[in-house]
């Protein structure tokens, strides 16, 4: 059976980000989308294999979520992703049965071993909040899920301006993030950025 997972984040871009970056590992998986714990709810999407749960969600927040996912679905592994990486927030995810934490900035590698960790039975939760908060600090593998966005954007045609727009982010970031991806992908422009990108299956 094809891996399934549930994304919860009140942000469509960073999903589409996010769904990009995981199917570049798991290509078969069913991967679906809910911007709030609401929507989930009320909505007949199936038992997910695994979700990945914004913290900091519209209306009921992603902590506060959990005990509903719970409710629902039984010790369904979820993941925690936040810009805020306190300790407080990772400890707070912890104590209301989170399997996972990863950062928004984290590193595709990163988002893939806590998803493997958290389909790992033989896991305990607190070892893979271990390694979700060792894996914060690491970068082996360049790609975010925001550059991966950006690489779509480049893809598709789009200025720094224009994605800059599509992002709500000044134009400034986008040239950084467009700077980094070159040095990842290991290009001299963006033509060839995206080249390569299809050459490794980042993008279609």
């Amino acid at each position: 059976m094809p891996l399934t997972i549930l994304l919860i984040d009140d942000h469509q871009l960073f999903r589409n980000g996010l769904e990009m970056l995981i199917q570049s590992e798991w290509a078969d998986a069913q991967i679906f989308h809910a911007d709030s714990m609401e929507a989930v709810w009320h909505s007949d999407t199936p038992r997910p294999d695994v979700v990945l749960l914004d913290v900091k969600l519209q209306g009921l927040n992603g902590l506060e979520s959990i005990k509903l996912l719970h409710l629902r679905w039984p010790k369904l592994p979820i993941i925690m992703i936040s810009s805020d990486i306190s300790s407080a927030t990772v400890k707070q995810s912890i104590d209301k049965g989170a399997a996972g934490f990863v950062s928004k900035a984290s590193n595709s590698e990163a988002i893939f071993s806590a998803i493997r960790a958290a389909l790992d039975p033989t896991t305990p939760a607190g070892d893979q909040m271990a390694d979700a908060a060792r894996d914060l600090a690491l970068d082996s593998n360049p790609l975010t899920v925001r550059q991966v966005e950006v690489l779509a954007f480049l893809n598709q045609g789009l200025t720094n301006k224009a994605i800059a727009k599509k992002l709500f982010i000044s134009e400034n970031t986008v040239r950084g993030h467009v700077q980094l991806l070159l040095t990842a992908l290991k290009a001299a422009s963006r033509s060839e950025a995206v080249f390569n990108a299809r050459k490794l299956g980042l993008i279609d």
